[in-house]
C-alpha cells in the first residue's frame, strides 16, 4: 500500500491513561473510518487521534481498517532483547564459566567438567543447565570433598529437592548432572547407573484445533510477531530453533527451511508454506534483519520468553483460555499432519524425533482414528 494509506499506532500516556495512538497521511476514506471508532478523540500536543488501550480496541483498530489501510505496528509492539541473570550475563561460551564471577564461598565446578562439556561438544544451555544444578549439589554438601559423597548422600539430597517441590524433570536433569561428573568426567563407569529415578509419567501433548491456529495468527497483529508464530507451526519448529534461524535458512527455491545444529546437534530440512513465504518477504522488507531471521532492538536475538508472551496476548485477543504454550504449537503441527494422512516416518523427519516412538504419541490424540470408531451408545 501507498503512504496515503497507512496507520502507524504508538502507545501514548494521557492524563497518566494509556492510549492507542494513530498517525497518518490526511486521506479522506481513513478520516471516515476513524470517527467510527468508540470514543475517539485528537490529542494537540501528540498530534494524532487515540481512543482507550484495551485489547478490544487495538482489535477493532486492525478490523476498521482491514483490506483499506496497512497498520504498522513497529513502534507500539517494543521487541525485548534477551535478559540473562547477572552471574550469566556474558557467558556465550562454556569457556566463558571459568572466569566469572561469583559470591565468596560459592563452590564452582571443577575445571575438569568444563573441559569435559566442552570437548564432547555438549550444547550450550544444556550445558548450563549441567553446571548450575552440579554447583547446587556440591554447595549442598559444601563440608565434603567431591570424593568423599557416597551414594547415600546423593540419594538424601535428591530426596531433600524432592520434598521441596522439584519436577520430575528437575530431578532427572540434577542426576544426569551428578553422574557425569563422576562417571563421564572421573570416568568411573557404572557408579550410579542402577541410581533410582522418579517413575516416567505418560503425558498426552496439548494440540490445537486447525481453526484455533488460524484465530491465533490472525490475532497476532504485528508483522514480526505472526511471521515467528507461523513459521513455528508451519514447520514444527522448536522455540530455540526459530530464534537460531538466520535469512540464508529460508530456501524459497525449494521450499524449505534448513534447522541447524538442533537437538543432539542435528541438521534437518523442515516444510515452508507459501503464506508464510509471502509474509516473510513482506517482513524482510520491512525489517531487514541481519544477522538472525527474527532480531529484537539493536539487533538482537529475541528470547523465548518474549515469543511466549507474544503467543499468550494473540491467544487472549482469539478468545482461547487454554494454557497454550510455543510447543503446543510444534505438537499440533504434527498432530495435524497425522491426520491428513501423513506418514509416521515423514513427521519423524520433519521434526527430528531421533526415535519413532516418540513420533508415535501423536497417533494417542489425532482424531482421525477416532473419528470412524461408532459409539456403542450411538
Amino acid at each position: 500500500m501507498n503512504k496515503l494509506k497507512s496507520i502507524s499506532i504508538r502507545h501514548l500516556l494521557i492524563n497518566n491513561q494509556k492510549k492507542i495512538g494513530m498517525l497518518f497521511y490526511p486521506d479522506k476514506v481513513i478520516q471516515a473510518l476513524i470517527k467510527q471508532l468508540p470514543n475517539i478523540k485528537w490529542s494537540k500536543e501528540f498530534n494524532m487521534a487515540y481512543v482507550e488501550n484495551t485489547p478490544q480496541n487495538l482489535a477493532l483498530v486492525y478490523a476498521t481498517f482491514k483490506n483499506v489501510a496497512w497498520v504498522d505496528g513497529k513502534y507500539f509492539y517494543k521487541d525485548k532483547p534477551l535478559h540473562h541473570p547477572v552471574r550469566e550475563d556474558k557467558l556465550t561460551t562454556i569457556a566463558d564459566f571459568e572466569n566469572r564471577k561469583v559470591e565468596e564461598g560459592y563452590r564452582v565446578v571443577p575445571k575438569e567438567y568444563l573441559q569435559k562439556l566442552e570437548i564432547k561438544k555438549y550444547a550450550l544451555n544444556t550445558a548450563k543447565t549441567y553446571i548450575a544444578l552440579f554447583e547446587k549439589f556440591i554447595n549442598y554438601h559444601k563440608s565434603k570433598m567431591l570424593l568423599e559423597i557416597s551414594e547415600n548422600d546423593i540419594r538424601a539430597y535428591i530426596q531433600q529437592e524432592m520434598r521441596n517441590g522439584k519436577s520430575d524433570s528437575w530431578v532427572n536433569q540434577a542426576i544426569n548432572s551428578i553422574k557425569f561428573y563422576y562417571e563421564v568426567v572421573l570416568d568411573m563407569p557404572s557408579r550410579f547407573y542402577a541410581f533410582e529415578r522418579p517413575r516416567k509419567k505418560e503425558r498426552l501433548p496439548e494440540v490445537l484445533t486447525k481453526q484455533e491456529v488460524k484465530s491465533i495468527l490472525s490475532c497476532t497483529y504485528n508483522l514480526k510477531h505472526r511471521c515467528i508464530l507461523s513459521v513455528i507451526y508451519s514447520a514444527g519448529l522448536r522455540v530455540s530453533e526459530v530464534l537460531a534461524l538466520k535469512p540464508k535458512d529460508i530456501e524459497s527455491k525449494r521450499m524449505m527451511i534448513r534447522v541447524e545444529d538442533s537437538k543432539g546437534g542435528k541438521d534437518r530440512y523442515t516444510l515452508l508454506s507459501q503464506n508464510v513465504l509471502n509474509d516473510l518477504r513482506d517482513y524482510f522488507k520491512t525489517y531487514r534483519p541481519v544477522t538472525f531471521l527474527f532480531e529484537g532492538q539493536v539487533g538482537q536475538r529475541y528470547s523465548s520468553s518474549s515469543v511466549l508472551k507474544i503467543l499468550k496476548r494473540s491467544c487472549e485477543y482469539a478468545g482461547i483460555k487454554r494454557n497454550v504454550k510455543t510447543h503446543t504449537l510444534r505438537h499440533s503441527f504434527a498432530t495435524h499432519l497425522l491426520e491428513q494422512g501423513t506418514d509416521l516416518r515423514t513427521i519423524q523427519t520433519l521434526l527430528g524425533h531421533h526415535s519413532i516412538t516418540t513420533t508415535e504419541t501423536y497417533t494417542h490424540v489425532a482424531n482421525n482414528i477416532m473419528r470412524n470408531v461408532i459409539n456403542p451408545l450411538d
